[in-house]
């Protein structure tokens, strides 16, 4: 999804971003990710967003040593600004969104705020390259990419749209793919923090591959 707001560069974003704790959800530079807002705290966030540069930064809390049920957990070190691209009232009292990514982002402070929703200093500085759009295509081994889809949907019987895939640009077909994959929030970081689309191709391929050699070796697979 295009943005009418082409940012090409940290300068053009706050340093101060509402953060969007949430396990599992991976967003990527230009990848669109939908979201169902409930909780009051995000509802606010949300509200608040629009009324300003529609905003908002999605991070993972940190695998590793969150703790479930913490109001407040530790956060992982890297997330990512998306902007609301699509906003609509359920009349249940939900939102549901769709925030398209930006850039990447290093925690750099989280600071002591009176909203209802965390907030910290992000510094973009690190992933200078993904306000680049396609930078880094040609470094791209498409082929391994598709052979491996090819065989995960076979192993899982998936029905794919193969027109879309073979139509869809490197940056937009690798980072769709990372954000679909039901690979665990530790992966998911990984994706989120390999320095560039050739190495996330690489992490993908690599998850892929290890969850496709346990469902070729388990006793029980599932399909």
């Amino acid at each position: 999804m295009s943005m009418n707001h082409a940012y090409r560069g940290p300068e053009e974003l706050r340093g101060v971003l509402p953060l969007f704790p949430l396990s599992g959800a991976l967003l990527l530079p230009r990848g669109e990710l939908p979201l169902n807002i409930f909780e009051p705290r995000y509802l606010a966030m949300v509200d608040d967003a629009l009324k300003g540069e529609r905003v908002i930064g999605m991070i993972q809390p940190d695998p590793e040593t969150a703790l479930a049920g913490e109001a407040e957990p530790a956060l992982c070190s890297v997330g990512c600004a998306g902007r609301i691209t699509q906003f609509a009232e359920t009349g249940d009292g939900r939102y549901l969104i769709t925030l398209t990514g930006i850039a990447r982002f290093r925690l750099a402070e989280e600071i002591a705020a009176v909203t209802p929703y965390r907030q910290a200093r992000a510094d973009f500085t690190p992933f200078l390259i993904d306000f680049s759009p396609r930078a880094g295509e040609d470094e791209v081994d498409r082929e391994g990419v598709l052979r491996t889809l090819r065989n995960f949907a076979e192993t899982n019987r998936l029905q794919i749209d193969w027109n879309s895939i073979h139509s869809a640009p490197n940056e937009a077909l690798v980072n769709a793919l990372s954000m679909m994959s039901p690979c665990s929030p530790k992966e998911k970081q990984a994706l989120l923090e390999a320095h560039d689309l050739k190495r996330r191709a690489d992490v993908l391929v690599a998850i892929t591959e290890i969850d496709l050699a346990k469902a070729k070796n388990s006793p029980n697979p599932l399909h």
